[in-house]
């Protein structure tokens, strides 16, 4: 068994949902976490609750937990041993896989639980100090 530590954000996060071939709204990208997915079916956009507005079709809110990386992408079962336990204490997630590590995300309300399963299988949960982006090229 490897073990993880976990760094917990305190930013509240939504999971939103907009249309196949929609165009990233402004709104999105004021947010310590930002992650946007699109397919043929929809375009799915993670960041701060604060930001989406209240008609928007979103599961929220949600607490990030990203695992200390960088990850080596060829390690095996990171996700399933971290997983696993939520699995175990019915405890939903959603998660994001970045170039470095892989996220975490579960309902606010089960953010102390989780934490507390992946402490009881030995891995590491601490509080985060969120970066903020620079961005390059933009005026």
């Amino acid at each position: 068994m490897t073990s993880y530590t976990l760094q917990e954000f305190p930013e509240k996060l939504a999971v939103v949902k907009l249309g196949p071939g929609a165009e990233v709204p402004a709104w999105a990208e004021a947010s310590s976490i930002f992650s946007i997915t699109a397919t043929a079916r929809e375009t799915s956009v993670v960041c701060a609750t604060r930001s989406v507005p209240t008609k928007a079709v979103a599961h929220r809110p949600f607490t990030a937990f990203a695992v200390e990386g960088p990850l080596d992408p060829n390690q095996v079962g990171v996700l399933l041993e971290l997983l696993t336990p939520m699995a175990e204490a019915q405890i939903p997630v959603f998660t994001i896989s970045t170039y470095e590590t892989d996220w975490i995300l579960v309902p606010q309300g089960k953010a102390e639980a989780a934490a507390e399963e992946w402490r009881r299988r030995g891995h590491t949960v601490a509080p985060a100090v969120p970066v903020t982006p620079t961005r390059k090229g933009k005026k």
